[in-house]
């Protein structure tokens, strides 16, 4: 199969083969989706064997609005998700509901539960209102990959598995939807991302994150993720001694990632990519920057990292799920 990158004018034709049960990469806030439509059990098990992904890592439900969202929930909808769809759809949050069956099993990895989020992005919105049907969608990336954040990322990992990749541009945030299930008395924070955990406990002052014990209702929660090809090593420290001396120990055949400071000049390496003096931009930049680092074949792409708010949360996450070892004072 040819996979071809189309740019906006290409939206009706994408509608069309997401109708006739085929896949189509398209551009979302977070990072680039792969989607089908939801309905369709056939070609949502497509999604599955394209990626390589488990069956029992349920897939995310991209709508319009809430409106899509009742349609999809079993009984009422729960008043935690109400009150953050209102002030943050659409947008970078997914809320994890009790499914009435409308989406297939296999969509929703056997579970009750649908995950489902609205994205802020033109061209997601018009390839859902085109279907006139929840797409289902993980990210366009061979599993366990570097989720997407650009057309050539997706053509990178799946060039001759799917028609078409609709090009819109760079991802604005860089990093998937932040999760909460919204099933429990007390709803949780499964997976920490482009909304940080302290804006929402603003509308949800009792959430909790996810513990060891946590159901996995959500993508990110099992297996290794966001994982380049190279080892990754995570220093978690901005302290410049301490990484001026884990980098020494290292050798020069690393990738250097980094936020702004003077670690930037912390020896002999490789390469430096650089991700930003704000959490916003590293968040942006970070997947590209780990597939960046990977093209220089190196021993080992070397993160510096230690935020933990808002979007270094995030970040951290994906870190724990990628990095093949923790360097800490």
């Amino acid at each position: 199969m040819h996979t071809r990158i189309v740019g906006t004018e290409g939206i009706a034709e994408a509608v069309a083969v997401l109708r006739a049960g085929g896949l189509v990469a398209f551009p979302t806030e977070t990072v680039y989706g792969l989607g089908a439509d939801a309905t369709n059990a056939t070609a949502c098990a497509e999604i599955f064997r394209v990626k390589g992904r488990p069956a029992d890592n349920p897939l995310i439900l991209h709508v319009s609005g809430a409106a899509d969202l009742m349609a999809l929930t079993e009984g009422p909808l729960p008043g935690t998700a109400v009150a953050l769809t209102q002030r943050f759809w659409p947008g970078p949050l997914t809320v994890v509901v009790r499914s009435n069956g409308r989406i297939p099993a296999l969509v929703r990895a056997g579970l009750d539960t649908v995950a489902v989020r609205a994205p802020n992005h033109p061209v997601a919105q018009a390839l859902i209102r085109g279907l006139r049907r929840p797409v289902a969608a993980p990210s366009a990336n061979r599993s366990g990959r570097p989720s997407p954040t650009r057309a050539a990322d997706v053509l990178d990992d799946l060039a001759g598995r799917l028609a078409i990749i609709v090009d819109g541009g760079m991802s604005a945030a860089g990093l998937e939807s932040s999760v909460v299930d919204c099933t429990t008395p007390q709803p949780v924070l499964l997976r920490p991302g482009a909304i940080g955990y302290e804006r929402l406990r603003e509308t949800i002052p009792t959430l909790a994150m996810s513990g060891s014990g946590t159901l996995a209702r959500s993508p990110g929660m099992k297996y290794r993720h966001y994982a380049p090809e190279a080892p990754v090593v995570w220093i978690r420290s901005h302290d410049e001694r301490f990484v001026r001396h884990a980098l020494a120990a290292r050798g020069p055949d690393v990738v250097l990632i980094a936020p702004d400071g003077p670690w930037a000049e912390a020896g002999e390496v490789k390469r430096i990519i650089g991700l930003g003096g704000t959490l916003e931009e590293a968040g942006r930049r970070f997947y590209a920057a780990l597939r960046e680092a990977d093209r220089e074949h190196p021993a080992a792409i070397v993160v510096v990292w230690d935020a933990t708010g808002g979007m270094g949360l995030a970040i951290s996450n994906r870190l724990t799920k990628a990095s093949a070892e923790m360097v800490v004072p």
